[in-house]
């Protein structure tokens, strides 16, 4: 086995890789184990029950947590007129039509998050293939295309999470920061956990949610018992 580096080697003393600890206990383990020189984001993983492959079993969504998440978000808008207006105003660090596609398609891509009014979408939807891999493409089911931008944008640098399950059925998303107080991270952690519940597809057959673990950006992993998290 190779040599753990002596700051990964401190974090797995304090973790037994064979229990499944209580949210609380999770929580307070990965906050004590998170010693980088920044501070780290403290991240949910899941592995569902579903197969991404069938349109009936996809997992989407998002959801506003209620802590945020610690992070500076930058939102892009596509706008036009007094929307666009409305959409500096409300705090949008980028707003266009298609002057903002042209620095899109040219590798501009200093934004976290992308929204766009309805009428834009004719000129949005010719991005797809470089916003979408990076799952940023604006989708009316995720309230990213919408006329309210104001409500958009609020959402978003507020510490609205959008996730996605992956190939491998799993779903994954920073939910905080290792700076956050306990209290805190439990609440967002809930709540993450909470939307992925509500989303589960009409096709999920079997066991839904088969596992879940914790863990900061440098941190180990840390189970958890499941049946805590939904207490």
């Amino acid at each position: 086995m190779a040599k753990l580096g002596k700051r990964l080697k401190s974090a797995y003393e304090g973790v037994d890789s064979n229990k499944f600890y209580t949210l609380e206990e999770a929580v307070k383990l990965v906050k004590s184990s998170a010693k980088a020189k920044f501070d780290e984001t403290v991240e949910v993983s899941m592995n569902l029950g579903v197969d991404p492959r069938h349109a009936d079993q996809m997992v989407r969504g998002v959801v506003e947590l209620p802590n945020g998440t610690g992070k500076t978000v930058r939102v892009a808008v596509f706008a036009k007129a007094d929307k666009a207006e409305e959409a500096r105003k409300a705090g949008a660090d980028i707003v266009g039509a298609e002057d903002l596609a042209e620095q899109i398609q040219g590798g501009m891509m200093d934004f976290d998050r992308c929204i766009a009014t309805p009428d834009m979408m004719g000129v949005v939807g010719r991005l797809g293939k470089v916003l979408g891999p990076r799952n940023l493409m604006p989708n009316p089911k995720l309230g990213t295309v919408t006329p309210n931008v104001t409500e958009a944008i609020r959402a978003a640098k507020a510490g609205q999470v959008q996730f996605r399950v992956e190939k491998a059925g799993i779903i994954h998303a920073g939910v905080g920061k290792a700076s956050f107080d306990e209290a805190k991270l439990v609440e967002n952690i809930k709540a993450f956990i909470d939307a992925i519940n509500k989303a589960k597809p009409a096709g999920a057959k079997g066991t839904y949610v088969k596992k879940v673990s914790l863990s900061s950006t440098m941190g180990v992993g840390v189970k958890l018992d499941i049946a805590s998290v939904n207490a």
